[in-house]
């Protein structure tokens, strides 16, 4: 059973209005958000604002993440050709100026779904060529070919999650790696700036953390961000543990202390969550 709720995590307000013009511009380029398919806490805010982060590959995962909502199976088709296109005249209708681009983990497809991203990218670029372009991959299976698949296509940032420390991978992330996840940033890193999060609250421990953040350092990365699991159904992981505000931030400054670029550490923090202001933050 989860820890009981603690005060300092509340429900956010909703703005039904705003959401729902994003949600239908979503249907109507039969597109997927990433803000939905995993019940993000933030939704409805960053929907409000006007952003969202695209997820391609359609919504079909092909591994089953104890932590994650969205729906595992084998894909029912091939990535699409036209999504690339739709997410470009999505995102320059909403006048985005930073789009997210993740996607669902695809391990029937060959390349990881990496050509998707990079045709994805240059679409976005013809479309907003004065927007900056954050992708979120997949581990790819370790393929470098497919990374760099990615990398040559230029995005302003390359994000890969860890998600976890290493001892509760199988726990956790069946069928990822954390060093496989860590020289896919390192690999990215050599061209681009790269970005990873990881969550707290699932049964880690303080040095482990600290471990986690210093290897993501030693691979180049530069942004990370922390925040705090939270169940998104009952057929899901359980919360350990509920981590108070004053310990995110005392990570944040661990982080600072590292050489990071930036540390966006709470318990509302997302991989994607004002990524806008992130990287604005990281470089200013």
């Amino acid at each position: 059973m989860s820890a009981r709720l603690p005060e300092w995590i509340r429900e956010k307000r909703i703005n039904l209005r705003e959401l729902h013009e994003v949600k239908t511009l979503l249907r109507e380029k039969s597109l997927h958000s990433v803000c939905e398919s995993l019940a993000c806490p933030n939704r409805t805010e960053c929907f409000t604002r006007g952003t969202a982060t695209f997820m391609i590959l359609g919504d079909v995962c092909t591994r089953s993440c104890g932590f994650c909502n969205v729906t595992t199976g084998r894909p029912y088709a091939p990535p699409s050709p036209d999504e690339p296109r739709a997410v470009a005249e999505a995102a320059a209708k909403l006048n985005l100026r930073h789009v997210v681009v993740t996607c669902v983990t695809r391990d029937d497809l060959r390349d990881g779904g990496a050509q998707q991203f990079a045709d994805t990218i240059r679409e976005l670029r013809k479309a907003l060529p004065d927007c900056a372009v954050e992708v979120l991959t997949s581990d790819f299976r370790g393929n470098f070919a497919s990374v760099r698949t990615v990398v040559e296509a230029r995005p302003d940032y390359f994000n890969h999650n860890v998600e976890t420390v290493p001892r509760l991978y199988d726990y956790v992330r069946p069928g990822s790696r954390f060093e496989r996840s860590i020289a896919v940033l390192r690999e990215a890193g050599r061209s681009l700036v790269t970005k990873s999060g990881f969550m707290l609250g699932l049964g880690e421990r303080r040095d482990e953390v600290i471990d986690v953040m210093r290897r993501l350092r030693d691979a180049g990365v530069q942004i990370i961000t922390i925040g705090q699991y939270l169940q998104p159904k009952r057929e899901k992981l359980d919360v350990v543990e509920y981590v108070h505000p004053r310990v995110f931030d005392e990570y944040r400054d661990v982080g600072v202390e590292m050489g990071f670029a930036a540390v966006f550490s709470g318990p509302f923090v997302r991989s994607s969550y004002m990524a806008d202001v992130v990287a604005a933050h990281s470089f200013s």
